[in-house]
């Protein structure tokens, strides 16, 4: 078995949050939060998740733009090949331990696409200057080989030699991408990390990107971790998936077992949002209720259950998911002093009647599409004792009664990884008792 290009293990990125007169650290956010992954030579990894998952600060962290907070990045680029750990446990070949020497190194091996082209070129300097920078940096001090390096470059990526001299503005976005491409080609690197290099584009402009980005690889033989929110994009650009939620891989698998057979409930709601050209077929999708937490204060156990629309229900329960996922909403916004009874009353009196009781319990049910009743009785005398406790504005005894009541194995159990098929994985409870995956193997 060959060894990966880079191999990340249990990668993190935590930021301080400080506040007061002494700055004094109150609480952490959690944006990387335990991510592994390898990427082969000549693969490439496609990490997807809604914007805020911690996507970008995992490139950043793996191309060390960012000090990771813990975890390992090892490269087996530049001629690295081979490494075996040191006696104390650590990677020669680990880019968080690399001295300023091996990571100059590191740069040449390893070079990064940005989602805008626009601020990442100076206005001042010419697009070729820009692109034959890099070379300098790295001893090339002849600026004729230098010029017709970046020539040859720019004409790869289907601009002209003679736009060397013209500056950023001359260009279109498309073409600013273009010339980021051959920026991250010029010291020929054996891996490029894209972070959204398409979403600021035209759709058409999009897939000339796409199909650019494919032929350079072939061409020479890159790896790509490409980072994008765009589902389609994913599958036309991937060889394999990673699923990212809330600073962690809750999904992993070759492209099209995870487009056609996807595990964890957060895949299949991305999966449902990629839109269809057929004008025939009905606008929907997996929409995603609940609390969206944060970084800084994440849930317990699997940390999708506040919006999961396959939340496990607990043993002696069987209602409808629609129901037990409106009730698990409610209970949340109950604990948290988010249910305002008098809003409720003034909206159903606009109609012109003094709204009752009845009507006031009506309406929150509808508001948290809870049904008329719900399948478990006592459940729905759970329910009933909540909205009676809301109308008498006993808040807190409402919230004490709900959180008694409605739980499930999703808040208190972390889940862990469950193997599906070659190099298939996921994280969630309901597969809980198949195979499950083996530790990530320690390097030799």
């Amino acid at each position: 078995m060959t060894e990966p290009l880079l191999s990340v293990r249990d990668l993190k990125k935590h930021y301080p949050i400080r506040k007061g007169l002494f700055n004094r650290q109150v609480s952490t956010a959690r944006a990387v939060d335990g991510i592994s992954f390898d990427i082969e030579k000549g693969e490439t990894l496609g990490l997807v998740g809604e914007s805020g998952c911690g996507k970008s600060t995992a490139a950043s962290s793996v191309i060390h733009l960012e000090e990771p907070t813990s975890g390992e990045v090892i490269f087996n680029g530049n001629g690295r090949e081979g490494a075996t750990r040191d006696p104390d446990g650590t990677h020669p070949n680990d880019v968080t331990k690399f001295d300023d020497d091996e990571m100059m190194e590191f740069r040449r091996g390893a070079q990064m696409i940005f989602q805008d082209p626009s601020s990442s070129f100076d206005p001042r300097v010419s697009v070729g200057n820009a692109v034959g920078e890099l070379l300098k940096i790295h001893g090339m001090s002849d600026r004729h080989r230098r010029r017709a390096i970046v020539e040859d470059l720019l004409e790869r990526v289907g601009l002209s030699a003679s736009d060397f001299d013209r500056y950023p503005h001359e260009f279109s976005g498309g073409q600013k991408q273009r010339i980021a491409l051959a920026r991250a080609l010029v010291l020929n690197p054996d891996l490029i990390i894209a972070d959204e290099p398409v979403s600021a584009l035209d759709v058409s402009i999009q897939a000339e990107i796409l199909s650019l980005i494919n032929d350079l690889q072939d061409e020479f033989g890159l790896s790509l971790l490409f980072i994008s929110h765009d589902m389609s994009v994913i599958r036309q650009i991937s060889d394999r998936v990673a699923v990212m939620y809330l600073g962690e891989i809750v999904e992993i698998g070759p492209v099209e077992e995870i487009f056609t057979n996807p595990h964890h409930p957060y895949t299949e709601a991305l999966l449902s949002s990629i839109p269809t050209p057929d004008p025939r077929a009905s606008v929907g999708g997996i929409e995603l209720k609940g609390t969206v937490p944060s970084p800084t204060n994440p849930p317990s156990g699997c940390r999708f259950h506040t919006r999961c629309h396959k939340v496990i229900q607990p043993d002696g329960i069987d209602i409808d998911q629609e129901d037990w996922r409106g009730l698990l909403n409610f209970r949340d916004k109950v604990t948290a002093g988010e249910v305002d009874v008098e809003d409720v009353r003034e909206n159903i009196a606009a109609s012109g009647t003094e709204p009752t009781n009845a009507e006031i319990r009506s309406e929150i049910r509808r508001e948290f599409d809870i049904g008329e009743t719900v399948g478990d009785p006592d459940l729905e005398r759970t329910l009933s004792e909540a909205l009676d406790l809301l109308i008498d504005e006993d808040d807190e005894r409402a919230g004490e009664v709900l959180m008694d009541a409605i739980t499930t194995p999703c808040a208190e159990t972390d889940p862990g990884r469950t193997v599906h098929a070659a190099d298939h994985e996921s994280a969630c409870l309901r597969h809980e008792g198949r195979a499950t995956a083996e530790p990530n193997p320690v390097d030799d």
